[in-house]
């Protein structure tokens, strides 16, 4: 699973990785309360291994062993961030992450599974999920993605000018909030990445790839076609009942610009 598991003593990248990590600032919900995390899986080892090393990060781990049990955490705790198996005893981690989403959209949601394929990555991440993993994997990355996607998704403050405005359209990078007209706009994790790519070169046409490449850290050998299904979760957003921003270009890819 880590890296740890296969030599009795660490690599010089791998204890690099770590030192890194332990000088990173930790991370707290906006109201200084620790992160809460729900871990879904039904092998206790891994399970055991990855409550640990969240510990280290100052997180609470809820643990669920089948997607009844996820549900039910869930509701109790509201989590920060989900960390989901695809193969579960009950039902299929899928599904639970549809169900999820019918609770709180937003939660940002990591799979973790031993489903290697590419097609097994889309349809992780078409169904909603942020990220994608598979086992066997490192502890270090795995907690540098749940950073990652936690960083994305909470309120957290930034030194820089983080308000980008194009045209009504405004996506705040401190306060993940996007508004259109003022018009307040509810957008998953993954959404608002995509958005944000947009909203830094607008006007532009952006190709699938270059889109690709910034928003996914993921080679998809030419899968565009999740890039497409994305942009129409947005337009749904953007430019429903409204003039369109996000425009086709022909042979290209996608370009946003002020509606018109």
């Amino acid at each position: 699973m880590d890296e740890a598991d296969s030599s009795s003593r660490p690599t010089t990248a791998t204890a690099r990785r770590r030192a890194v990590l332990a000088r990173l600032p930790r991370l707290y919900r906006p109201d200084g309360s620790a992160i809460r995390v729900l871990l879904v899986d039904d092998e206790p080892g891994l399970t055991s291994l990855v409550s640990l090393a969240l510990s280290y990060e100052g997180w609470i781990v809820d643990i669920a062993q089948n997607g009844s049990e996820a549900l039910a955490h869930y509701r109790a705790s509201t989590p920060d961030v989900v960390v989901l198996d695809i193969m579960l005893p009950d039902t299929d981690g899928l599904e639970v992450l549809r169900r999820i989403r019918e609770i709180g959209n937003g939660t940002p949601t990591l799979f973790l599974t031993a489903r290697d394929s590419i097609d097994d990555r889309i349809v992780g991440l078409t169904a909603g999920g942020d990220d994608y993993m598979t086992k066997p994997f490192s502890l270090e990355e795995l907690v540098a993605r749940l950073r990652g996607l936690l960083r994305r998704a909470s309120e957290t403050i930034s030194d820089d000018d983080s308000l980008l405005v194009v045209g009504g359209l405004t996506l705040d990078e401190r306060s993940y909030e996007v508004k259109r007209d003022g018009a307040a706009i509810v957008l998953t994790t993954t959404e608002f990445e995509l958005l944000r790519y947009f909203m830094r070169n607008p006007r532009r046409a952006l190709t699938r790839a270059q889109i690709l490449d910034n928003v996914w850290n993921y080679d998809f050998a030419g899968r565009a076609s999740i890039v497409d299904l994305y942009v129409s979760y947005l337009r749904k957003k953007l430019d429903s009942g409204r003039p369109a921003m996000l425009h086709t270009v022909r042979g290209v890819g996608y370009l946003l610009r002020p509606g018109e």
